[in-house]
């Protein structure tokens, strides 16, 4: 069976262009590989066809040769070559012809194309720390911070050429970033050592950033703290990071935020507890105190009489917003009877004089003594 015309193979016509050619190549290797055409027995041996029309017809010798002979050209040592590379029975160089077209089949699942997108890179993420008060967290600020990063040198605007020149493209990899070198039958590919995997060079750098296109200095920012923010909550800035390289993207700001532990009030969520002492008459007789309150206001409570340490109270709607809105906590008040100090001696006289009036003063104090008589009486018997 004859050969089909390689150029009909591939779809292009005699003048195309090798771009033309490559591109016409890459379509259907695309479309003709076996991995997408289970169900196409013919899909192989097209796609070898392809590979062998393209081995041909990507080098300018050979495809001179073709155009002049025909498939004649590399039969029977004609043409100066014996049999041309891959020419023997359709078995082309794959791995030579099929590494042309290996990124654009798996480029976007490995992470991009031949060096494509590494010339200008994305400048990092970056992360601050940023501490505030409860009041703040409460109401909601707005800060100043310095955050020292890499900004776009001003002075090549970025590109990492002198004078804002645009740099070329590199001559080791022709702008691919990465070199290949042919090991039998695989290919071996490697970042390019003249230009880093970037696919340019810089031949006058700018005296201010060595040629990277940033500088390290600080950055000052006002950022906006919502009210009902946590220790941990975490405020992403976009396009606030480090700067990228030679005029890339620049990266996020990520600010993770902490509240600082307060004198008076304790937080639990968006609920606020706060520990008040009472003097043991208050406790006793009861009374109504003012304890305060986040927002800088007065709350009044009522305390029962006969209150004891512990005992809890409640400011409804005297907590913390809530961070996404809807909802805000509440304020509990928690007792804590504090015994006198420092007694003088009329205070003394007063206080045994009331101990000595009855016991009934005292129930949880009885009730325990009583158990514990039991207790003893029992190991006695």
């Amino acid at each position: 069976m004859s050969k089909r015309d390689f150029y009909e193979v591939l779809g292009v016509s005699r003048d195309a262009s090798a771009d033309e050619i490559k591109k016409a190549y890459r379509r259907k290797a695309k479309d003709l590989h076996p991995d997408r055409n289970a169900d196409n027995p013919d899909a192989e041996s097209q796609f070898k066809e392809a590979n062998e029309a393209y081995e041909v017809l990507k080098d300018g010798e050979k495809k001179a040769a073709y155009d002049r002979f025909g498939h004649a050209a590399f039969e029977g040592g004609m043409g100066g070559g014996g049999r041309g590379p891959g020419m023997g029975g359709g078995n082309a160089d794959f791995s030579s012809a099929f590494s042309d077209v290996f990124d654009d089949l798996f480029g976007d699942f490995m992470g991009g194309g031949r060096g494509g997108g590494r010339r200008a890179s994305r400048g990092s993420d970056l992360r601050y720390n940023l501490r505030v008060s409860l009041e703040d967290a409460f109401s909601g600020v707005q800060k100043s911070i310095k955050v020292p990063t890499a900004v776009a040198c001003s002075s090549c605007n970025g590109s990492g050429a002198e004078g804002g020149a645009e740099p070329t493209s590199c001559p080791t990899c022709s702008g691919m970033g990465k070199v290949r070198a042919q090991q039998g039958f695989f290919t071996v590919e490697r970042t390019c050592p003249t230009c880093s995997g970037l696919g340019q060079i810089i031949d006058n750098p700018c005296g201010s950033c060595g040629g990277q296109g940033r500088v390290e200095r600080d950055r000052a920012l006002n950022v906006n703290i919502p009210a009902g923010v946590e220790t941990g909550t975490r405020i992403r800035l976009a396009g606030e990071g480090e700067a990228g390289m030679r005029g890339g993207p620049p990266g996020d700001l990520y600010i993770f935020v902490e509240v600082n532990k307060h004198d008076i009030f304790e937080r639990d969520s968006i609920n606020i507890y706060c520990r008040v002492p009472v003097s043991m008459a208050k406790a006793a007789l009861g009374g109504s105190i003012e304890v305060p309150t986040i927002d800088g206001g007065r709350g009044r409570i009522q305390i029962p009489s006969g209150s004891q340490s512990g005992r809890q109270m409640r400011l409804r709607g005297k907590g913390m917003p809530a961070l996404r809105g809807g909802s805000v906590g509440d304020m509990f008040i928690e007792l804590a009877v504090e015994t006198p100090v420092n007694l003088t001696a009329r205070q003394k006289e007063l206080l045994k004089e009331f101990e000595d009036l009855g016991d009934n003063n005292n129930p949880e104090t009885k009730s325990f003594f009583s158990s514990v008589k039991s207790f003893w009486d029992g190991i006695k018997g």
